[in-house]
């Protein structure tokens, strides 16, 4: 019996998705703890793609249980097209399989039209780069003590009076301080009606769920979203997500407690991107960062945006190592790197002179981040092909041992493709 928790380490699109589907197969209950819609994780399955925004990746191990938790802010919407799309490719998912917390705070049509509205009124170097999905007006509401749960759309009256607060609320300020239009209490109550019918065969004390297994014996999978420098906390801010994407946030964000975990691996790809805007100390904009792009497929899974590729950055990765107290590392597009030589690890940056191996509070001095590298020898072989870390031309396993001796956590999965067979696997973390 293992609790295992899966975190990005860097600015998101590590490839969770892919080495949480690995892992599935030894796991009882896949949970998804934080994030909502704006995250994207990508599969490929016997040559078949799917992308999943909030159902857990697991999902497609039809054994599996998988649950959303109360850190997840639900939009319906997008639920209801994900079920309807699996199904509609022979995979449907039964209440049976999918479980979402009553505690779940749901994304509304007015958290979308004020994320818009908010983000289009920001001078071009103030946007944050939201996904327009909402997220960050559904995490406002919810400390702020006026958001929506599942629990609450499951009462019709509690509801309709949540609602119209909220939308007397949101109306005044799309209206006064944005300019936009107005919303219709009455339609958004009718849709939402449709959302609870749909949701309620769903709906359950994900904590209990996960206490009961854990006194069963069964195998547990946290699985987090974007990345440790999105963290609301501890990232880049204000250029962050509005949820902790850590390791401690799968605990509040599951209802488990911090002594039922037993080991937290870290998802780093073999280079560095980030989407939207925000510093990014290592970002190339040279024919290297083309290679990385190209060959690396770098689109996000959500938006479709390029994704921004730099060089490592093991300032952001040794950071995730002790904030997530990290037991394994799983690098991941190492195949992508084929073709480059020489190749380079930022081990600390230059800010107006000073050395920093950490990083900065201050957002300005993130933003005047110069990265010191470490070269090392490129390769050029198809790696793609490998089936153990000795297969690897030399260059590439001198990179890898580069990267565990940087974030000193030994390294447990390295992925030299997208597919499932593309693993090596050297320590599995429940066992």
């Amino acid at each position: 019996m293992a609790s295992v928790i899966v975190v990005g380490t860097q600015w998101g699109d590590e490839g969770k998705g892919k080495i949480v589907d690995l892992l599935t197969q030894y796991a009882d209950l896949v949970v998804r703890f934080q994030g909502g819609n704006n995250a994207g994780h990508t599969l490929v399955v016997d040559g078949e793609k799917y992308v999943f925004h909030l159902i857990p990746s697991g999902i497609l191990y039809e054994d599996k249980l998988c649950l959303i938790g109360n850190g997840v802010v639900l939009d319906p919407a997008i639920l209801m097209e994900e079920l309807d799309h699996l199904s509609s490719r022979g995979k449907p998912v039964s209440p049976e399989r999918l479980k979402i917390s009553l505690n779940t705070h749901l994304i509304m049509p007015y958290h979308k039209a004020l994320d818009h509205a908010s983000e289009a009124v920001k001078s071009e170097g103030k946007k944050i780069g939201t996904t327009g999905r909402g997220i960050g007006p559904c995490y406002r509401d919810k400390v702020g003590r006026s958001g929506i749960k599942v629990a609450d759309l499951l009462d019709n009256e509690l509801f309709r009076d949540k609602l119209r607060e909220n939308v007397k609320e949101k109306n005044f300020l799309l209206t006064d301080l944005f300019g936009a239009s107005p919303l219709d209490e009455d339609e958004i109550y009718a849709q939402y009606q449709d959302y609870a019918e749909a949701l309620e065969p769903y709906a359950d004390n994900i904590s209990g769920l996960i206490d009961n297994a854990r006194k069963d014996g069964k195998n547990i999978l946290f699985e987090g979203a974007q990345g440790t420098q999105l963290d609301i906390d501890h990232g880049t801010y204000p250029f962050v997500t509005s949820s902790n994407t850590v390791a401690g946030g799968a605990c509040c964000g599951a209802g488990v407690g911090p002594s039922k975990i037993d080991y937290v691996i870290g998802i780093c790809k073999a280079y560095t991107t980030r989407v939207g805007s925000g510093p990014f100390p290592t970002e190339l904009f040279d024919d290297t960062g083309n290679h990385l792009q190209q060959k690396g497929g770098e689109f996000g899974a959500t938006t479709g945006r390029k994704r921004r590729c730099g060089w490592l950055d093991g300032v952001v990765l040794k950071d995730a190592v002790r904030i997530n107290g990290l037991d394994g590392l799983a690098i991941t597009k190492l195949d992508v790197m084929s073709g480059l030589d020489p190749v380079k690890i930022c081990t600390k940056y230059d800010v107006h002179g000073s050395g920093y191996k950490t990083m900065p509070a201050n957002i300005r001095l993130v933003e005047a981040a110069r990265p010191v590298y470490h070269e090392v020898p490129g390769w050029r072989e198809d790696i793609a092909g490998c089936k153990a870390v000795e297969e690897l031309p030399k260059a590439a396993q001198d990179y890898v041992r580069a990267i565990e001796d940087m974030a000193q956590v030994p390294l447990a999965i390295l992925s030299v493709g997208p597919g499932r067979e593309q693993t090596i696997m050297l320590k599995n973390p429940f066992e």
